[in-house]
């Protein structure tokens, strides 16, 4: 009978039967910020930022390889283009790497690559974080070189960031653009742009993105901006290179490759 039924109904239906199916992903087309948090269930951070802690101790303990979410795997997926731009951050720097991670929640961005720091003379990696997560990770993670703030202000106020990076976030801010303004007014030499989805046609969209449950419970507004007026955005900055993430998203039954950025200060 199915095969019979996938065989008579138009192709047509066939698209509205795998909306039908598809519960959690991004959805949408906004008009605003606001209205797209009028269509969100909201997500408890608490819970959430314990989730991650829960995991991420498995990998500071040996337990676990990586974590992506709170979930955690055997195997490290290394963003390989992101790991070369810190490593030539750091190369530029007589072998220190000194890096504020906005939105870095437990530090995992660190715990993924730090093998590779080994053979730096210093490492310096700041997560700029919401409350709950910074008292987790004074708490659980905070080392020599791992250490938790508050807000941007807080952070360059005791260190001295050549690196600020951005790592499946700034699609997640109300105003990404005036937070890509503040990070260029505190000059750092080399902003960091991770895992950024971009829409193929049309202005910046506004879309909500339901969460799978099995990771946790939660809905919210999330950016699926426009690349050229994103690129516009870092004026002060040239673009070293544009590169392809791993992940990818479905959006409108099309799929959209999360893209990343390597930027320099123009001189």
């Amino acid at each position: 009978m199915s095969r019979l039924i996938k065989e008579i109904t138009p192709p047509i239906l066939v698209t509205f039967f795998k909306k039908l199916k598809r519960k959690y992903g991004w959805f949408g087309n906004y008009r605003s910020w606001e209205e797209a948090l009028r269509h969100s269930e909201g997500y408890d951070s608490a819970i959430i930022a314990d989730k991650v802690k829960e995991a991420l101790l498995k990998v500071k303990n040996g337990e676990a390889a990586f974590e992506r979410d709170s979930v955690v795997f055997d195997k490290i997926e290394y963003s390989w283009p992101l790991l070369a731009g810190l490593m030539w951050a750091a190369a530029r720097n007589k072998g220190v790497l000194n890096v504020l991670d906005f939105g870095g929640s437990l530090g995992g961005t660190y715990f993924q690559n730090r093998n590779f720091f080994d053979g730096l003379v210093e490492v310096h990696w700041s997560v700029v974080e919401q409350q709950k997560f910074v008292d987790n990770g004074n708490s659980f993670f905070s080392n020599e070189e791992l250490k938790f703030y508050e807000n941007l202000e807080q952070c360059f106020a005791k260190q001295t960031p050549q690196v600020v990076l951005f790592s499946c976030v700034l699609q997640y801010l109300a105003q990404p653009f005036e937070m890509i303004e503040r990070v260029m007014k505190l000059n750092p030499e080399f902003i960091v742009v991770d895992n950024m989805p971009f829409v193929k046609d049309g202005g910046n969209r506004i879309t909500v993105q339901k969460v799978d449950p099995v990771i946790y419970t939660g809905s919210y507004p999330c950016w699926i901006l426009d690349k050229s007026v994103f690129l516009q955005a870092f004026k002060s900055y040239e673009m070293v290179e544009n590169f392809e993430s791993q992940l990818s998203i479905n959006l409108d039954n099309e799929t959209i490759i999360y893209e990343g950025f390597i930027f320099k200060r123009k001189e």
